[in-house]
């Protein structure tokens, strides 16, 4: 199978570069770049791809490379910190920058090289996407400069005779002008990939590996109603049928009706087992009179593990195990010498009293936009597959202050009114997430010529490319007017609508 490596020495865009290459069709996996000698005796790759980092390469506390890999005749790219480590290591001279360039940068380009001359209707010069202090005074020997800015003289350089090559600028974000195809270019014209990586053959393959996995045996898995699980679910039915059973804990927190959807959505669709928990009162006592939303992150958390292992180890604590794990949970969650960002329900250590034959991850190595692929070649609802990001807690850090059932029921409703609304106009299409806040605050109204003293709801919808940042929505006004008519008309209990306009940063997508 055609593979790029992709080298980490701590660059935010990690994954999106491993992306932009799996849009090539070529397969790509992260490594720790004190990893690489250890891989690279293992494996040979198609190509190898330097992330960029927030170090100097010259300080000797920076990550560095073993020198031998740029004489094993594997392509390599280099891309910010990656290509100045390249210079650096090969005898070029990296020193602070006279002026810094962050941002949008008009960027000269020699349309000779590999990595350009395939691009149609590239102009000599672009915007690329800059972010350095440093940046490369003198290539090494062998190497020609291939593009400039007004402020960095060594923009990009290469050698193609050893297929190296290195760019100053990000060509993964989409604020590089034609960066994604250059990263095409040198994955198929410098790598010679042919790009024939795709989902149907990922589906038979796995499905493949599940049967010689398991054999005649048994998985349980536990079934959030979420992308992961549902299409990890999906996927291990195909292999193995009623010998999967889905676990699905139904804890009172989901939007409405949505525990109904997921059961019949997996009971009539696809041969397995499909066991549902209805402990919704189990946890409104726990969450009672709390209001600090990192305890109740703690306290729902750890209610969920309680009834779901409780369940598992009455049951079928016996076979395999299966979770959702995708790749960035796997990459955040932190290996070996990487930071750990955050650690993910499903990486989370199981019971030691509980002994499974083995652990099925067949998604541990796709990205999300891969798994949604695969979703709908399985036949999932796009209501699933498509479905926007969800806090683990559900709408538990949805409402401000402390939870009760009515509290829920009343969010659920204003919830279900805005997600109508935003489908009816076509408008869910264009916004990245939205959902409706009960901040407990009331707030003083008139309805039928009479004083209310109701809850208030907020509207929150953002638009990003990356969750990273995010902007409010701009959804026109006659929209929003709709939205909030409805939700006071029909759902009793609300007599004012708000909509926060906040970007992230300074706030985040959720409010708790």
């Amino acid at each position: 199978m055609e593979k790029i490596v992709v080298l980490d020495f701590g660059g935010q865009y990690n994954q999106l570069i491993a992306r932009r290459v799996r849009e090539c069709n070529v397969y790509c996996e992260i490594v720790p770049y004190d990893k690489a000698e250890e891989m690279l005796k293992n494996e040979r790759p198609n190509g190898i791809i330097f992330t960029g980092g927030p170090n100097s390469v010259f300080s000797e506390a920076s990550p560095h490379i073993y020198p031998e890999i740029f004489d094993l005749g594997i392509p390599i790219l280099g891309i910010c910190y990656g290509c100045q480590l390249m210079a650096y290591t090969l005898g070029g001279t990296v020193t602070t920058a006279p002026h810094s360039e962050y941002g949008k940068t008009e960027t000269h380009y020699d349309k000779t090289s590999p990595l350009f001359s395939n691009i149609l209707n590239m102009p000599d010069f672009a915007i690329s996407w800059m972010s350095h202090t440093d940046y490369i005074s003198e290539a090494p020997e062998g190497f020609r400069v291939t593009a400039h800015t007004e402020n960095c003289p060594i923009a990009a350089m290469e050698n193609p005779e050893r297929k190296l090559y290195a760019v100053q600028f990000h060509p993964e974000v989409n604020h590089t002008e034609y960066g994604i195809a250059m990263i095409d270019s040198f994955v198929r014209n410098v790598c010679g990939c042919k790009g024939d990586w795709q989902m149907e053959g990922f589906i038979e393959k796995t499905v493949a590996e599940i049967r010689r996995e398991v054999g005649d045996g048994n998985v349980v898995l536990g079934l959030s109603g979420g992308v992961d699980s549902s299409v990890a679910a999906a996927l291990i039915s195909r292999a193995i049928g009623k010998r999967l059973t889905c676990v699905f804990v139904d804890q009172g927190l989901m939007r409405k009706d949505e525990g109904d959807f997921v059961e019949e959505t997996f009971t009539k669709l696809f041969d397995m087992n499909f066991v549902r928990i209805n402990c919704q009162q189990e946890f409104y006592q726990k969450l009672k009179g709390v209001v600090d939303p990192e305890e109740k992150r703690h306290i729902i958390g750890e209610e969920f593990y309680r009834v779901f292992w409780n369940k598992i180890r009455e049951n079928y604590a016996t076979g395999y195990f299966a979770q959702g794990t995708i790749y960035p949970d796997r990459i955040e969650s932190g290996k070996g010498d990487a930071a750990v960002i955050k650690t993910h329900h499903n990486q989370v250590k199981r019971p030691e009293n509980i002994k499974f034959q083995g652990v099925i991850e067949p998604l541990k190595d796709l990205f999300k936009d891969e798994v949604r692929k695969v979703g709908d070649l399985l036949g999932i609802p796009k209501q699933l597959v498509w479905r926007q990001p969800f806090p683990g807690p559900g709408l538990g850090v949805r409402i401000i202050g402390d939870i009760t059932e009515e509290k829920v029921k009343l969010l659920q409703e204003a919830d279900a009114v805005l997600r109508d609304e935003m489908a009816k106009n076509g408008y869910e299409k264009e916004l990245s997430q939205f959902f409706a806040v009960l901040p407990g605050i009331k707030t003083v109204g008139v309805m039928g010529d009479g004083r209310t003293y109701e809850q208030l709801v907020a509207i929150r919808a953002v638009t990003t490319d990356d969750f990273m940042t995010a902007d409010w929505a701009k959804i026109p006004y006659d929209i929003l007017g709709r939205v909030s008519n409805r939700i006071i008309n029909e759902v009793d209990g609300i007599n004012r609508v708000v909509y926060d306009i906040t970007s992230k940063p300074p706030g985040t997508v959720e409010w708790e």
